[in-house]
């Protein structure tokens, strides 16, 4: 896999699943801070005060990834873990899935527990669509204005993106690039252009 692609849903959404009475409700986010899964889940917890458990795991972060899970009450390792055990499988990150959980009155066991989490989350996750998606850093290019078609051709040749163009005394050019492409576009050599390399990425 390149190291500017990583994989994320498109678009939340939610499943039911029902083992001996209890139901579990399952519902995924997209998320880009612990603070947005914190905001999700207390707003979750209010809408379903009267559920067991609220369980949930999340994978944040394209370079240096974060995971976790909450067992919210549950044995450890019997509801977070298998949920992010499937947020996992399907490659995902700035991902956030979480069951809510209304105990119907039979105790599940640890195996059952593991197995429903683990099937909730699976089939919500099985609804989402996943999206490619790639990692950019930032490039300020200053040349002289009689350079601007030579330049524009090679940010083109390169994918590049221009975030904005200023005429000054000399043409400065912010533009974003593919991280893997960023060495190329760095070795690349015209006559009379000088190219800052940017420390912000985006996605």
């Amino acid at each position: 896999m390149n190291e500017d692609v990583y994989f994320t849903i498109e678009a939340t959404t939610s499943a039911e699943y029902k083992d001996k009475g209890s139901k579990f409700l399952a519902f995924s986010y997209i998320v880009y801070s612990e603070s947005d899964v914190k905001e999700i889940v207390q707003v979750l917890r209010k809408k379903y005060y009267d559920a067991r458990h609220v369980c949930y795991a999340y994978i944040i972060g394209t370079q240096e990834r974060i995971m976790k899970g909450q067992d919210d009450g549950e044995p450890s390792h019997t509801a977070g873990t298998p949920i992010l055990n499937q947020i996992r499988s399907k490659n995902l990150t700035q991902t956030l899935v979480v069951v809510v959980r209304y105990f119907g009155g039979t105790k599940l066991g640890v195996s059952g527990l593991i197995e429903a989490y683990k099937t909730a989350a699976k089939a919500c996750l099985d609804k989402t669509i996943v999206l490619e998606k790639y990692i950019y850093e930032s490039i300020e290019l200053i040349f002289d204005a009689s350079l601007q078609g030579e330049v524009m051709r090679m940010v083109k040749e390169f994918g590049g993106e221009i975030i904005s163009l200023d005429y000054k005394n000399e043409v400065i050019l912010h533009a974003k690039f593919r991280k893997s492409l960023v060495t190329n576009v760095l070795q690349k050599t015209i006559v009379g252009m000088r190219i800052t390399q940017g420390l912000a990425e985006y996605e």
